[in-house]
């Protein structure tokens, strides 16, 4: 494992800082737009995201409403500073060895940031949230631990209590954008589809939600998201602990992750439950939790503490299932971690 240097990873923080508490309100895809209707001038907010426009209605030609919109405009002509200064850390953080993803994965990332995705509930999970705690964590993964062309989103069908009650349209947002993404039709062809693929390409977006009760494979709605997402037992664990995180592309695009103490436990549950075909994916799950739990040790062993009390609060055939993926780390990275859950708190 490889660190970052110390100035590369001071870096991250102030990004992740600035696109929390100095939002830039981009006027990116947006504009006015006047209308004759019945004689009189009329103003809209006309926002394009992909080949889809839509128009909100501002109000007649007032001077209340002209001087709303040249607020607007002054606000984003402001924000071009703050774009810049984030544009720079990404182009920093990038030069110093961070990880950052493809032209089309920075593009299909930003679209489902200015969707709302993630402020409607979505978590990213998988391989690009593995990749995103590298940079979190001021390491370098090996290229072959992050590569892949699977989008996970996950959401609850259920919002928590304190989650913002906003709904956005997941599917539509993905169909309508200029990236070119169809509907993969699930295996029972009467069942909605869960999954979406940029046509002529590998790259796809898959939409999870927690198994709750009887083994289901039946899709589920997400009402947050308004799309169907596939049932995946345990993904509640992840769920219940989400924290912002930056993926370093274009001007950083703020996003939600799992823990990344309780992803690396996740990932030994994960590797437990793979059938024997899928040896290849039991592999990198077994390197993620590795090495992540080799840097947490290093750098935030009280992550892993409060993983490890989480977990031992799931159903008992989570925990019996993480015992024995704690059989596939290295001996020593196995002692280290349970010395260190099995620590007290000072």
């Amino acid at each position: 494992m490889e660190y970052l240097s110390e100035s590369t990873r001071l870096l991250y923080p102030q990004l992740l800082s600035q696109c929390l508490h100095n939002a830039a309100p981009s006027g990116r895809g947006l504009s006015f737009a006047a209308k004759r209707i019945k004689g009189g001038k009329h103003w809209y907010l006309q926002v394009n995201v992909g080949s889809r426009k839509t128009q909100h209605y501002l109000g007649p030609d007032t001077e209340a409403v002209r001087a709303l919109i040249e607020k607007e405009k002054s606000l984003w002509a402001s924000a071009a500073t703050d774009l810049h200064a984030r544009e720079n850390l990404v182009s920093m953080l990038v030069s110093g060895g961070a990880h950052t993803v493809s032209a089309v994965e920075a593009r299909l990332f930003e679209l489902l940031e200015r969707a709302g995705v993630f402020l409607a509930g979505g978590v990213l999970v998988g391989s690009h949230a593995f990749a995103v705690y590298g940079n979190m964590l001021g390491v370098k993964w090996a290229s072959e631990t992050t590569r892949t062309q699977d989008v996970d989103i996950a959401a609850a069908y259920r919002l928590l209590i304190g989650m913002p009650d906003r709904q956005v349209n997941l599917r539509q947002a993905l169909m309508e954008s200029e990236l070119g993404f169809i509907e993969v039709p699930a295996l029972d062809r009467k069942s909605p589809s869960t999954r979406f693929r940029i046509k002529g390409k590998q790259l796809s977006v898959d939409i999870l939600t927690p198994m709750v009760g009887r083994t289901s494979a039946k899709p589920i709605h997400l009402a947050a998201l308004d799309t169907y997402a596939e049932p995946v037992r345990f993904l509640d664990y992840l769920l219940a602990d989400a924290q912002p995180a930056i993926l370093v592309a274009r001007a950083g695009i703020l996003m939600n992750v799992p823990s990344p103490a309780r992803y690396a436990l996740h990932k030994l549950v994960t590797s437990e439950r793979r059938m024997p075909a899928f040896q290849t994916k039991t592999k990198k799950d077994v390197y993620q939790a590795q090495q992540l739990i080799s840097a947490l040790l290093h750098d935030r062993p009280g992550d892993l503490r409060r993983a490890w009390n989480a977990a031992a609060e799931q159903p008992s055939k989570f925990m019996q299932q993480l015992r024995a993926g704690l059989s596939r780390l290295s001996k020593e990275t196995r002692a280290e971690l349970m010395a260190s859950v099995a620590r007290k708190r000072k």
